[in-house]
């Protein structure tokens, strides 16, 4: 008998994919009313950054949650492999974009970042059509910490937030590189 599909671990990365639009909503619609104001450091934050940050941090422990819950139950499932690092896709893009549309970080960031992600998924798609599994690399892990970290900094408009992504970013190009050197084999034969 196979393993149930819609378990916690599932439905904790579902529950992400369906958190990322609140992000959206609430960084880009006009919550602008301060919620607190620090005049020397220059931070305004607006019940819409707030909202939006708490948003989230909830989706990003999500992540967390699932997969080891997953692990530890023995929950892992066909649609969990697929489910969940398209769930931390969809939320980090999400936030990304509403990001460059209040101009927060420039769009180049995020074409890189995007751009890490499409070849890392090729690169997984590839190895899986010849029967080869490429696990999550440390790297990759490190890297999603970072991005984690650099947009809720700059959500709740913390200073250096952007020096946070540009690390987020440097750590994104090599944990790219990570997985391009260990599919390389996929083609050169």
């Amino acid at each position: 008998m196979g393993k149930k599909v819609w378990n916690i671990p599932n439905t904790l990365s579902l529950l992400r994919v369906f958190l990322a639009p609140l992000v959206l909503i609430f960084l880009t619609f006009k919550f602008t009313y301060p919620v607190y104001s620090v005049e020397d450091l220059g931070i305004l934050v607006t019940v819409g950054d707030v909202l939006a940050g708490s948003v989230f941090i909830l989706a990003a422990l999500t992540d967390t949650a699932d997969g080891y819950i997953a692990r530890k139950k023995g929950m892992v499932t066909n649609l969990g492999k697929f489910i969940d690092p398209l769930a931390d896709k969809i939320l980090v893009m999400a936030a990304l974009i509403a990001l460059v549309e209040l101009h927060r970080i420039p769009a180049w960031i995020v074409v890189v970042i995007l751009t890490r992600e499409m070849i890392v998924t090729g690169v997984r798609m590839v190895a899986a059509a010849e029967g080869i599994v490429i696990a999550a690399s440390n790297a990759g892990k490190l890297k999603t910490v970072f991005q984690i970290v650099a947009i809720a900094m700059i959500i709740f408009n913390i200073p250096f937030g952007i020096h946070v992504m540009w690390v987020a970013m440097l750590m994104t190009l090599w944990s790219g590189m990570d997985y391009l050197i260990k599919g390389k084999k996929l083609f050169t034969e």
